[in-house]
């Protein structure tokens, strides 16, 4: 799969409008690449498979609740939530130049989703938690385990005020991208593996 496709196939919600969608919201999550802030390395990542744990639908990112009463809509992201995380550490990978340019590459990085959800009761929020392996791709064993969070909350929403799905949306990408972030450029990480790390000067524009 073409990881530079990977905010294309993740585009913008489909329903934004909570009567309008009924009681079920479609949305998709991105990862815009910091530059300048990404430690970036050398490409002998693979990504395999993020297990869903989460005990949820494998659609299902969470609820828009009144502060009294049931749920008023449902999220959900276009892809089970395992490959939109798979493909958030693919795109991540890339970015950092650490994608293997072959089939396997030396490391391959597995993991559990242990919770990715939106949800608003009085504030929005997002929230990710995911353990990330890296595995040995010729022997298959594990040579580093750790549980990665990212967390985004924004102002009490106020009813009346349009849609909470976009804000939703935001935050939700952002805590996973922060999650993803956290994992890759671990430095505890890379130095237990061996894995190399890529710090020439790069040209950005006004650079001279």
């Amino acid at each position: 799969m073409n990881f530079r496709c990977f905010s294309v196939i993740l585009g913008f919600a489909a329903c934004l409008n909570l009567t309008s969608c009924g009681n079920s919201s479609v949305i998709s999550l991105d990862y815009v690449p910091q530059n300048g802030r990404m430690l970036r390395g050398t490409p002998d990542f693979a990504v395999g498979e993020f297990k869903d744990k989460r005990g949820e639908q494998s659609q299902t990112l969470g609820h828009v609740r009144l502060p009294i009463g049931p749920s008023v809509d449902t999220i959900q992201t276009r892809l089970p939530v395992s490959d939109v995380v798979r493909n958030a550490f693919g795109y991540a990978l890339e970015s950092r130049g650490m994608l293997a340019t072959d089939v396997k590459g030396r490391f391959i990085l597995t993991g559990e989703i242990q919770d990715l959800r939106s949800q608003l009761l009085v504030h929005p929020y997002g929230y990710a938690r995911i353990r990330v392996n890296v595995v040995e791709a010729t022997s298959g064993r594990v040579l580093f385990t750790h549980v990665y969070e990212g967390e985004r909350q924004s102002n009490a929403f106020r009813p009346g005020s349009g849609s909470p799905v976009p804000v939703l949306r935001e935050l939700t990408s952002r805590a996973l991208q922060d999650c993803v972030d956290r994992a890759l450029d671990d430095t505890r990480m890379r130095q237990q593996i061996g894995a190399g790390v890529d710090d020439r000067p790069r040209y950005t524009p006004g650079m001279l």
